[in-house]
Parts: C-alpha cells; sequence; structure tokens
C-alpha cells in the first residue's frame, strides 16, 4: 500500500491538538487527547518541540554525517527490497550510531549519486544514549510525563532514528506495525515521531490507519537460526482506502501505538523530510530474546 493509492481530499482530516513540551511537563495530556489516542491509535501535538530544538538536532546530524567515512560500509536501508537485514552493519547497530544509505543513492557501479549529506536515508539505533545532543532531547521532561500519561509503568528508551526523507530519492516505507520489530510480551512499544521539517504529501508524510491498533499485529520480524526473518502473522493486506495522511508541521510530535499500522510515501519532491524518531517500551514486560535489536551487556536499557 502506498500513498499512491489514497486520496486526501476523500479522508477526514486527523484529529490535531496544540501543546509546548513545557506545557506537557506541567500539567500532561488532557481527557480529549487520551479519548484521541485511545480511539484512533496516534495523537497529534502540534507546536510541542521548540524550532530552535528541532535545529538543533539537524545540525547535529548533518555534523555525524560529516564525520562518517562511506568507504566503511555501503549499508542500503530499505523496507521493499529488505536488503538491510543481511547486513551485520544493520543487525548490530541496537547499541551503536550507524549509518544507512537510500536505496537510490549508488550507480550501477557503487558510486554515490550525489554527495554524502544528501544521500543517507537514515541514522541509528542508540542516538539516544550515545549522543549528548539527542540524549538530552529525547529524555525532556515533557516525554516522560506523556509515556507515562498513555499507561508506560516502567518506560524504556530502546530505538532511536534519524531519518532524512532525501530529496528526490527519500525511499518508500510500506505499511507496518512498530510491534512487528520490536516486540514484548505483552506488546508495549510506542513511537515518539518529532516533525524537524515540515512533512506534506508532497513530500512523504506519514499516513496511518486510524482504529486499526486494535488489530493483533501481522507480522514478526526476529532472529532465528542466525539470520533474520518474517513470519507472517495473518497474510490480509491493510485497507489502502482506510489510511489518514497525518501532515505536520515543524516542531510536531506525533505519538504512535505500536499495533497501528502507518506507512509513508516515497519524497518525490526538492526538499527533505527530516524526523527524529523514539521507541519506548514498558519495562514492566518482558522484551523477547529473539527481537532483532539487541544490545550488550555494557549497555543497558535506561528511561528518562
Amino acid at each position: 500500500m502506498t500513498t499512491a493509492a489514497t486520496d486526501p481530499a476523500a479522508r477526514p482530516h486527523p484529529t490535531r491538538f496544540r501543546m509546548s513540551a513545557r506545557e506537557m511537563a506541567a500539567t500532561g495530556i488532557n481527557a480529549a487527547m487520551k479519548r484521541a489516542y485511545g480511539d484512533d491509535g496516534y495523537l497529534l501535538i502540534e507546536d510541542f518541540a521548540d524550532a530552535a530544538d528541532c535545529d538543533a538536532l539537524m545540525a547535529r546530524a548533518g555534523e555525524l554525517v560529516g564525520d562518517f567515512t562511506p568507504a566503511e560500509v555501503a549499508s542500503i536501508f530499505s523496507t521493499t527490497s529488505r536488503a538491510h537485514v543481511r547486513d551485520d552493519y544493520f543487525a548490530g547497530s541496537g547499541d551503536r550510531i550507524r549509518f544507512f544509505f537510500e536505496e537510490d543513492a549508488f550507480d550501477a557501479d557503487g558510486s554515490l549519486k550525489q554527495a554524502k549529506a544528501l544521500s543517507i536515508n537514515k541514522i541509528g539505533h542508540a542516538l539516544h544514549d550515545l549522543d549528548p545532543v539527542f540524549d538530552g532531547f529525547s529524555r525532556a521532561p515533557a516525554l516522560a510525563r506523556l509515556a507515562g500519561d498513555i499507561g508506560l509503568a516502567d518506560p524504556l528508551l530502546l530505538q532511536s532514528m534519524y531519518i532524512f526523507k532525501q530529496p528526490k530519492i527519500g525511499g518508500e516505507v510500506v505499511c507496518h506495525q512498530d510491534s512487528t520489530f520490536l516486540t514484548t510480551d505483552p506488546l508495549s512499544v510506542v513511537g515518539f515521531w518529532f516533525a524537524l521539517e515540515d512533512a506534506t504529501l508532497d513530500n512523504g508524510c506519514l499516513w496511518a490507519l486510524p482504529g486499526r491498533h486494535r488489530d493483533p499485529i501481522r507480522q514478526r520480524f526476529h532472529r532465528q537460526d542466525g539470520a533474520m526473518v518474517t513470519d507472517t502473522l495473518d497474510p490480509a493486506p491493510w485497507p489502502a482506502e482506510d489510511a489518514v495522511p497525518l501532515e505536520a508541521n515543524k516542531g510536531t510530535l506525533i505519538l504512535l501505538h505500536g499495533q497501528l499500522p502507518h506507512l509513508s510515501g516515497p519524497n518525490t519532491s526538492p526538499v527533505s523530510r527530516q524526523a527524529y524518531t523514539l521507541h519506548v517500551i514498558d519495562g514492566a514486560c518482558r522484551y523477547l530474546d529473539d527481537n532483532w535489536l539487541r544490545r550488550g551487556p555494557g549497555m543497558p536499557l535506561r528511561g528518562f
């Protein structure tokens, strides 16, 4: 399912709220916000992050890319080809800061088609623990308050990703549920998705299927016998006609229930759509031993 299969004019507009991080830390979410999250499986909060904080994350991501030497690895991240699942660089990134290229970044002979800074798909997956700028942003009091308000008894910061969604070549992310990839018993993962730039229909904003977070997970991506495998639990396709675009201005936070089906289309526009995503689990739940994302004993999960 892609955004090409949907008609935004025929879709209901998503419910939107406006609350700054400062207000969130002081008061938490209100009854209407709790109700919307329970009904829809997402919560869209505009003006949450200051523009200066967004700019600081973008600047830091640029510095990290600048210091990265592409010759060290040419790992390509794709949710369509799944080429990354055979890549040790990807599999060992749970407690590292690593860089993954766009699928269309290379020409036939393996050379970058354009500048390095315009070729990276994402940085992952432990920015929140290994970089002081991302650590400070990720452990803000407002996020701790929000995690508690939605029912996480012992929130633990599991995974972080910086997504560039590069101009012209920013790749599609197919419809998926985050609990497919980060599974606890019972299921508990929640995504905190921050728009660091405006996310529009043209540059690949998020889309979601409201209310479908009540569905069981349909796939399970995990380790098995030294390989990464995907178990299909329910082969039924997600209904494209139910998808709603979540366009988001810079500074917007979108909270995503771990069972909510969501996706984003390719970026064919001339502007990027940079975003930062933090995945949080409940430490009161058991993190399954066969999850793909692993950490060494020297970096245990921490909370806010």
